[in-house]
């Protein structure tokens, strides 16, 4: 039934009252009581790995199929999941239907030790009075995990879990995975080697998955941090590709990306304070350490900019590792030579012991000094002397 609200604005001396028609009366859609049980409702259904209850809450048969699918996709990756109602987002729409922003909280029970949790946002359609049925799952400005965003497939060995979004295929990743493990333990102990590798269907996808700004990967073939975005201390962490810049590489390069990442999962990088180049320099360091392939190949941007700007005047910065400038594969590649100069002053084992410490909280300078009998600049000064002499930098 319409409602027409009556505004009067006098305009005096025997004027015709403005009268001020408000549309019809606005959608009450279902109550939060409603929204609230139908969202557990679904996060139990998938945490039991039951697709006909999943179904059973959807809208129409097209949103009980994706629902059912979420099911299944806990049941491939064995995923328990919980989910809760925090807030609608926006009004409601003339059908009924409101958005709702939930918490949901998930693990990978084969692996994980801890729940990854984000915000997530779902459409939920009703009455007041008549309940309530899931429109639709993710999507929007909030976070989307990877087995919310669609159909899945899963690959598993040896403690390695691969999990990507069809149409890529986990079993083209899991051996690059599972050689990474080896690699690292050579030089980084005491980490479980177990790990979850994630393979979104595409960038827009893993920024999605990340809850991020369109663009923010452009340039990086993976990532390596909790599957949530938050990186707390009771986050796991997972390696996530970008498989638009993954799948181009060449097959020494993908297994150079997925071990460094693993270097940075087995030391907890993401928690980690130690600043920048020597985060990603240690991770080139394992990832290279055994590499056959000739500088010109490992270091040909840095030679490049060395060419073009001369050498570094300083050590980088965080500012340096913006994932996107211009000039980041020769940062990178600066940052792995850093690490190589101090491992060939102090050993691997003192790399790995500056390492250690700085993560640990003590002062890079002081850490240094210990490791490696130096000061700052005079890293600084052997690093440029590196540089200067790398194939293509004259």
């Amino acid at each position: 039934m319409a409602l027409v609200v009556a505004g009067v604005l006098l305009l005096g001396g025997g004027e015709e009252p403005y009268v001020a028609r408000i549309g019809d009366a606005a959608p009450t859609g279902p109550t939060d009581g409603d929204v609230a049980a139908v969202v557990a409702a679904l996060g139990r259904a998938i945490d039991a790995h039951d697709p006909a209850t999943a179904a059973a809450l959807g809208v129409d048969p097209t949103a009980g199929e994706r629902l059912a699918q979420l099911a299944r996709n806990a049941d491939a990756a064995d995923l328990g999941v919980s989910l809760r109602l925090l807030d609608r987002i926006g009004g409601v729409a003339p059908d009924g239907t409101v958005a709702v922003s939930t918490e949901v909280r998930w693990r990978y029970r084969g692996v994980d030790r801890a729940e990854a949790r984000a915000e997530m946002q779902v459409q939920v359609r009703g009455a007041p009075g008549a309940g309530a049925t899931v429109v639709t799952v993710g999507g929007g400005d909030l976070a989307t995990p990877i087995w919310a965003a669609g159909p899945i497939s899963v690959s598993a060995e040896g403690g390695v879990l691969v999990v990507a979004q069809q149409p890529r295929d986990p079993a083209g990743y899991l051996p690059l995975a599972r050689r990474a493990v080896p690699q690292v333990a050579a030089v980084v102990s005491g980490w479980s080697r177990s790990f979850v590798l994630e393979v979104p269907a595409d960038a827009a996808a893993l920024e999605s998955t990340l809850d991020v700004e369109p663009g923010y990967y452009t340039q990086i073939a993976a990532v390596t941090g909790s599957p949530d975005g938050v990186n707390s201390a009771t986050s796991p962490i997972h390696i996530l590709l970008n498989p638009e810049v993954f799948d181009g590489l060449g097959t020494a390069a993908r297994q150079v990306v997925l071990t460094h990442e693993l270097a940075h999962l087995a030391t907890r990088a993401p928690r980690s304070g130690s600043p920048l180049w020597l985060i990603e320099g240690f991770a080139d360091y394992v990832a290279l350490r055994d590499t056959t392939l000739p500088l010109a190949t490992t270091a040909r941007q840095i030679a490049a900019r060395v060419r073009a700007d001369g050498v570094p005047r300083a050590l980088p910065s965080a500012a340096d590792f913006d994932t996107r400038g211009p000039h980041l594969g020769a940062v990178y590649e600066g940052a792995w030579l850093l690490c190589v100069t101090i491992a060939d002053r102090a050993g691997q084992d003192g790399l790995v012991a500056l390492y250690d410490a700085v993560d640990a909280g003590a002062d890079p300078a002081r850490a240094l000094r210990r490791a490696a009998g130096w000061s700052e600049a005079q890293l600084l000064g052997a690093w440029q002397q590196r540089l200067r002499s790398l194939p293509g930098a004259g």
